[in-house]
């Protein structure tokens, strides 16, 4: 059997060239957003605003986006959203061009973008077991998974020297351009059209999603843990991190482009092992991974010299896609697929919900405490809740089907 046995399967062929577009040219976006806020407004709370607005948007259509991603076609969903998000990014780079820009429209046009994502990531989520067998679908996960880390290494880099020098509209007008081409693209896969709602409600659709979602207590309880551990993480990292950056010379606005692509480069290397070895225990393995996180935070709070916390976010790279690939095969294996993005929306609620009073919180906590201080607690409560949830004996003993582990095997040994 051919080593990358997922690209025999034509749709997911067609797929994957899709998404590595717009996550080639999306690679730089967080960072050309973060650095165009504060080039209007160098304040931590006005990059936690457009951050939160963002979020906010997406928290209120995901569940919405749900029961669509399980009522139409879902590459149709995700072509639609593209077109809202040319039209948002594209909307912010005029504005950048054109010296217009402030916040508040910044914040507006996040907010657009966020409601497109709550329609495409549970789409996405639904997808990708059309597109391929149960054998594929590590590999086809890992493969996504790989191909999002490696444009992560060099995109940051690129984005940081970009908005150094020409400043971050022109990263946002690459972005729009990826997924103007990745529209065709999702046009050549062919799926069977969804079965029929036999007249049920939305509200009845999203009922039957949550029954799903609270019956399973490994479910419900990793999405407890990542509603506080992702609120940290995109406070500490996503705006005390760039905050340093920008005023911390032993780093600087480049320096954390190295950091962030050394955490791409450590998915990237465990998404090639992850091709090939089985991950027989998916949860118990992903949250200790995730709990690895806490380092390369307490280096940012007490000593953010670049080579030292790249390293460290490397190997919390490496933890993190543990976790990634690990979630999305226990979400995809033991779920049903028909019910799928509705259940999938219930984790990116759960996931998402404090994630603006995260961004807000730590916005104001980083100008009113020591970061130092601020960023070790940070770091210790992120890991004690990560491995807390290894306590429950559903996320401890969670396994895979034993078809799918043996096949994987034959595929990586062939």
């Amino acid at each position: 059997m051919h080593r990358l046995a997922a690209m025999q399967d034509r749709n997911f062929r067609w797929f994957f060239l899709a998404r590595a577009l717009t996550l080639v040219t999306g690679s730089m976006s967080a960072i050309a957003l973060a650095f165009a806020v504060l080039e209007i407004d160098n304040d931590a709370r006005s990059l936690s605003i457009v951050l939160a607005a963002f979020t906010i948007s997406n928290i209120v259509f995901v569940l919405f986006g749900g029961v669509v991603a399980d009522r139409l076609p879902r590459a149709l969903i995700i072509q639609s959203c593209y077109v809202v998000d040319i039209l948002s990014v594209g909307a912010m780079a005029a504005l950048l061009f054109t010296g217009t820009a402030t916040v508040p429209l910044l914040a507006v046009l996040s907010a657009i973008n966020g409601a497109s994502s709550a329609f495409v990531l549970p789409a996405m989520q639904g997808i990708i077991p059309q597109l391929t067998t149960p054998a594929h679908l590590q590999q086809a996960n890992a493969m996504l998974s790989f191909v999002r880390s490696a444009v992560t290494i060099g995109g940051p880099v690129i984005a940081g020297v970009l908005v150094a020098t020409a400043g971050p509209a022109w990263a946002m007008v690459v972005q729009a351009a990826g997924w103007l081409l990745a529209i065709p693209v999702l046009a050549l896969v062919k799926l069977p059209p969804p079965a029929g709602t036999g007249g049920a409600t939305m509200f009845h659709d999203l009922r039957v999603g949550w029954h799903e979602f609270w019956s399973r207590s490994w479910l419900w309880t990793i999405v407890l843990a990542f509603m506080v551990m992702n609120a940290i993480h995109v406070g500490a990292w996503g705006v005390v991190g760039p905050y340093i950056a920008k005023n911390d010379d032993r780093l600087g606005i480049s320096g954390w482009g190295w950091v962030v692509s050394a955490e791409g480069a450590g998915v990237l290397v465990m998404t090639l092992l992850l091709m090939w070895v089985p991950l027989r225990r998916p949860l118990r393995y992903g949250m200790i991974g995730m709990a690895v996180f806490a380092l390369p935070l307490t280096l940012l709070g007490v000593h953010p010299a670049v080579v030292l916390l790249a390293m460290a976010a490397f190997v919390a790279g490496a933890g993190a896609e543990v976790f990634a690939t690990g979630w999305n095969l226990a979400m995809m294996e033991n779920v049903p697929g028909e019910k799928l993005s509705r259940v999938a929306s219930y984790d990116m609620l759960g996931s998402f919900v404090v994630m603006p009073i995260g961004t807000l919180v730590y916005g104001w906590l980083v100008t009113h405490a020591d970061p130092a201080t601020v960023l070790t607690t940070s770091a210790v409560l992120y890991a004690t809740i990560a491995l807390v949830t290894l306590l429950v004996p559903a996320v401890w003993r969670m396994g895979r089907p034993a078809a799918a582990v043996v096949e994987h095997a034959e595929v990586a040994d062939s």
